[in-house]
Parts: structure tokens; C-alpha cells; sequence
């Protein structure tokens, strides 16, 4: 049996405010966007680079309803989870994808979320918790 692994740790900065939505039976879920920053010298001019990768990262249930309610644009994270790949059509017909994360476990690095209140504790989502493609309201 051949081996496989789809995990994804990310620690970055959320580009704008996080985006919560309820599926129609119910279920919370949670999109922000990650900016992920590497640094690094260009080989052939001795330069320092710096290169960043913005990437779309879900969390749902419980999860979801507390990142919406401490995270906010700049809010500092780490994102524990795996890669997803979301396929669609667009309004003019043609197969579109994207590759996302799917948040298994989101930890909050800045000192406070909220004024005054320490930085909740979040969870870790079973498995089995995770959402399937019908839960998903867009």
C-alpha cells in the first residue's frame, strides 16, 4: 500500500475579515485568506527576496463561529489542516478550480484577540466533523 499524506501547516496574516456563512442544515463555516511570507536570497544576484503566497483557508462548526468572532483582518494564525481542491463552473460555463486549505486546527497568535479578553482556545475538529462538499453554501 503505497503511502499518503495531505497535511498543511501555515502560519501567516488574514488579508481581510473572516466570512461566516451556515450551510441550510445548519452547519457554521468559516473563509479568510492567508498571507504566508518566505524569505529567501536570489542565488544569482546575492539579493534578498521575499515572496508571499495567499491562500484560502475553510474552518468549520464551532471552530468557524469562534474565528469569525476573535480573527480580523491582520489577526496573526496558525492553520493546521489539508490541501482541497474546489471545483466549479463560472457564470460562463467553464470548469474553474482553486486549491484550498481545509482548517483542522486554528491557533491564535496574537498576544489578545479581543481588548481585554485572552485568545480563546480552539478546538481540534474530529475528522469525521468535516464537512462534505453538499455542506457547502456557495
Amino acid at each position: 500500500m503505497p503511502a499518503e499524506l495531505n497535511k498543511v501547516f501555515l502560519i501567516g496574516n488574514l488579508t481581510r475579515d473572516p466570512e461566516l456563512r451556515y450551510t441550510g442544515s445548519g452547519k457554521a463555516v468559516c473563509n479568510f485568506d492567508l498571507a504566508v511570507n518566505q524569505s529567501y536570497k536570489d542565488a544569482s544576484t546575492n539579493e534578498a527576496k521575499k515572496e508571499t503566497l495567499f491562500i484560502r483557508i475553510s474552518v468549520w462548526n464551532k471552530m468557524a463561529e469562534l474565528c469569525a468572532e476573535y480573527l480580523k483582518k491582520g489577526s496573526k494564525v496558525l492553520v493546521e489542516g489539508r490541501l482541497r481542491m474546489d471545483r466549479w463552473e463560472s457564470t460562463d460555463g467553464k470548469p474553474r478550480t482553486r486549491i484550498d486549505v481545509q482548517a483542522q486546527r486554528v491557533q491564535f497568535l496574537d498576544p489578545k484577540a479581543a481588548p481585554g479578553e485572552p485568545a480563546p482556545e480552539v478546538p481540534e475538529e474530529p475528522e469525521e466533523s468535516q464537512a462534505v462538499d453538499d455542506d457547502i453554501p456557495f
